[in-house]
Parts: C-alpha cells; structure tokens; sequence
C-alpha cells in the first residue's frame, strides 16, 4: 500500500522549561511569519502549558500538541481543523526519533550536544509541513 503526503504541520519546536526556544522550525510562511511573531507564540504557548496536565491546546488559531520531560518540551502544531490524533503522532515520533538518537536520556544538555542530528530528525519528520503517512 502506497502512502500518501498530508500538509498539516506548521510548526515543530523544543523549549527548555523556561520558556527558552532550542529548536523551532515553522513550515507555514503565512503564520507565524517574523522570529518576533514566532517569540511571541512561543512565550504564550509556554505559559499556557509549562504549568498543565493536558497534552493539547488551542491557541491563536492553532492546535498544538505537546508532551513535557525533566527540562523540555516539545510541541507539534497544526490547524485549528487538524486531527489531533496525526499530530499526536508526529509529536511521538519526533520525541521516540529523540529518545533514539540520545539512547533514552533526553535532557537539555544532551539535545543541545546533539543538535545537528536532532534538526536532521526534524527534517526527515516534516518536510516542508506535510508528512509522510
């Protein structure tokens, strides 16, 4: 069975759990456009979540998934009409990808050690906002 490409990501990013942006890449040139946008979502995305036992969120038109650990978190973001479940995915791929790469130790000092094989896990999750299914 041949899979197919579905464009619903529009943004993947990790933040340390004080609010600061590791790593972030946003596919949707429309939203989200300028760093000082993308700042200003990330600062209100972080504040929402860094305190709550929830996975998702909806926020300034998005959905956005997420799954905190010792000192990161990690988010997925899609439109507010996205199935939450394939954003689910793609954040649990993103964070096993991790998990794999760091050999099950993810913390902040190993990811930033690692940052160069953990964008290219980026890359090979997402290209471009759409996803392999």
């Amino acid at each position: 069975m041949d899979g197919f490409m579905m464009d619903i990501i529009k943004g993947m990013c990790i933040m340390d759990n004080d609010g600061n942006r590791i790593l972030a890449k946003y596919y949707d040139k429309n939203i989200l456009s300028t760093l000082k946008e993308q700042k200003a979502f990330e600062k209100n995305l972080f504040n929402k979540t860094h305190r709550s036992n929830t996975e998702i969120i909806m926020l300034d038109g998005l959905t956005c998934v997420y799954k905190s650990n010792v000192d990161l978190f990690f988010y997925v973001m899609g439109n507010a009409y996205e199935n939450e479940l394939i954003l689910l995915s793609v954040l649990n791929c993103l964070y096993d990808s991790i998990s794999l790469i760091l050999k099950k130790n993810v913390e902040k000092r190993l990811v930033l050690d690692n940052l160069e094989i953990i964008m290219l896990a980026f890359d090979e999750i997402c290209d471009g906002g759409w996803v392999y299914i």
